[in-house]
């Protein structure tokens, strides 16, 4: 019998879990369900939130590679159930993902996102599409100041999301900037409300 983690649980990891103690856990799982082969509508929403996505490839050879895009929320958008599609904006051009992807479709997308302290990965194919300035202009971050250079697709295999064990804490600048804006405005609209009341008081 097969199962969709299997996708990542080869047999040399399966024995790795058999060794340290954790595969009967990871059966049980398996039984279960194993993991989800679809972009549920939370998936969806977690996705088009992030602004940072880390894709990972390999060559023929099996040599690894990870590349980090980033742009505004909704950069990453969940087409379909099992599609996700970026725009590949222009960088420092040296080809490597395009690369591997020419010889290698498996790849996986890695999303963390720090504030919630939530980490999702999916495995799946991704592909490579060129001269096709439509799409291009469709999945293009509107007012985001960026070329596109091509854009990526990708068809999900399984994903599975990890606990928040070890991931710090961070906040985006964004969200700081904006907390200490609203912390400023009642501040001012207190100190006024004070004003307000030490000119009305009885002298």
């Amino acid at each position: 019998m097969t199962y969709s983690s299997d996708i990542a649980f080869s047999p040399a990891v399966k024995a790795v879990q058999a060794r340290k103690g954790s595969r009967a856990n990871y059966a049980r799982m398996e039984d279960a369900g194993s993991w989800e082969t679809r972009i549920s509508p939370a998936l969806k929403t977690f996705i088009e939130a992030q602004t940072s996505v880390f894709l990972a490839t390999a060559n023929s050879l099996g040599q690894p590679y990870v590349q980090h895009r980033g742009g505004p929320p909704g950069f990453l958008a969940a087409l379909d159930e099992q599609t996700i599609g970026f725009v590949d904006f222009v960088g420092n051009r040296q080809y490597i993902t395009l690369g591997n992807l020419s010889e290698n479709p498996k790849a996986q997308l890695f999303l963390i996102d720090y504030a919630t302290r939530r980490r999702v990965k999916i495995w799946g194919e991704a592909q490579v599409v060129e001269n096709d300035s439509e799409l291009a202009g469709q999945l293009m971050p509107g007012d985001y100041k960026a070329r596109a250079s091509q854009v990526i697709m990708f068809k999900v295999g399984a994903w599975d999301a990890n606990c928040p064990q070890h991931i710090p804490q961070r906040v985006e600048a964004a969200d700081v900037a904006a907390m200490i804006a609203e912390r400023d405005r009642t501040i001012a609209e207190l100190k006024a409300q004070l004003a307000r009341l030490l000119a009305s008081a009885p002298t």
